[in-house]
């Protein structure tokens, strides 16, 4: 039986349920599992910055600009223990420390400042005079006016950021826990109100979605053919939409890629119609590339339909993280392969 790469998807008597099944079957969740990335931060190394806080502020006893900063040079980690203290995002501290210090703190310079922590965790580095030490400073001094002030006027409807089990009251509430510990279900209760891993996935976003991108190249340069990788957003003549591979080039294309991973049905039916949409322009330009879809993630297994539509627009070229190995010779790949 021929494969869905070669059938005739012009014929109105195919049928799709079997190709979409196929495809389906293919399809994993990848939510379970996420890229490290550069800036991942094991348990060991954050608790040696907690530590390093702890024995500054004598256990949280006084904690102040000049403790939580002698830490910060000592072990640049507790800057984002510190953050995790406050339970706020880069972003988020930002904008308290402008409110705050008056020093502006962007939200591009807070997340530059927690990434270079992060690659550098443990390698002391005392605060001199620079710009970036200046908003680090300012966020320390915000940091702890606001933990030192705790949950103020509490309003019935309105829920305050610090109303967690640790710095409800200030330190008050800070110092029970860090000798203490606390129960396992508060430590559940907030994991669900916060995400588990949620700081760390959304840092490493960009990496979850370069996986297919990342399969593709090694299939691509195995072979040793020649393409052209747009960049996000980049213009290129005849297409009002980049795809993301041309083969061999945009002046005389032989297939078009695009790669799409989502665990959302309704991002997934965005990039389907990502795919329509150069079939379209293909087949207003009378031109003869394959359009070609490379995919991964539960939420391309949501809509049947979607699937359908997929495979129609591709002429059932929709490759899969499992049937990758299968792209050059399924399309006109081939005849750019070198080896």
């Amino acid at each position: 039986m021929p494969s869905r790469f070669e059938l005739d998807y012009n014929d109105p008597a195919l049928a799709f349920d079997p190709l979409v099944d196929e495809v389906f079957s293919e399809l994993k969740s990848s939510f379970l599992e996420m890229p490290r990335g550069d800036g991942f931060i094991d348990y060991a190394t954050f608790e040696q910055g907690y530590q390093a806080l702890k024995a500054t502020t004598d256990a949280f006893a006084a904690v102040s600009p000049a403790t939580v900063e002698a830490a910060v040079a000592a072990v640049p980690i507790s800057f984002i223990v510190f953050r995790a203290i406050l339970g706020f995002t880069p972003p988020e501290w930002a904008y308290v420390t402008t409110e705050m210090t008056g020093v502006t703190v962007d939200q591009g310079a807070a997340r530059s400042i927690d990434r270079t922590i992060r690659l550098r965790p443990v390698t002391p580095k005392p605060l001199g005079t620079s710009l970036t030490d200046k908003r680090i400073r300012a966020m320390i001094d915000a940091g702890v006016r606001t933990l030192l002030a705790g949950t103020t006027g509490q309003v019935e409807t309105v829920l305050h950021r610090l109303d967690k089990a640790d710095t409800r009251h200030g330190l008050q509430s800070l110092q029970p826990v860090a000798d203490l510990g606390v129960p396992y279900a508060v430590l559940l209760y907030e994991r669900f109100l916060g995400r588990p891993f949620a700081s760390h996935r959304d840092s490493v976003s960009e990496l979850v979605g370069e996986v297919v991108e990342a399969s593709i190249k090694d299939v691509l340069t195995t072979a040793k053919v020649s393409f052209r990788e747009t960049k996000r957003a980049e213009r290129i003549n005849g297409f009002d939409q980049a795809p993301d591979f041309i083969i061999p080039d945009e002046f005389n294309p032989a297939a078009l890629i695009e790669a799409k991973l989502t665990e959302d049905d309704g991002t997934a039916r965005d990039k389907v119609a990502r795919v329509q949409r150069l079939r379209t322009l293909r087949d207003e330009s009378g031109k003869n590339y394959d359009v070609i879809a490379c995919i991964a993630g539960r939420g391309f297994k949501v809509r049947r339909e979607d699937m359908r539509r997929l495979l129609q627009a591709t002429d059932g070229k929709v490759f899969t993280l499992s049937t990758m190995h299968l792209l050059i010779e399924h399309t006109r790949i081939r005849e750019y392969r070198v080896r």
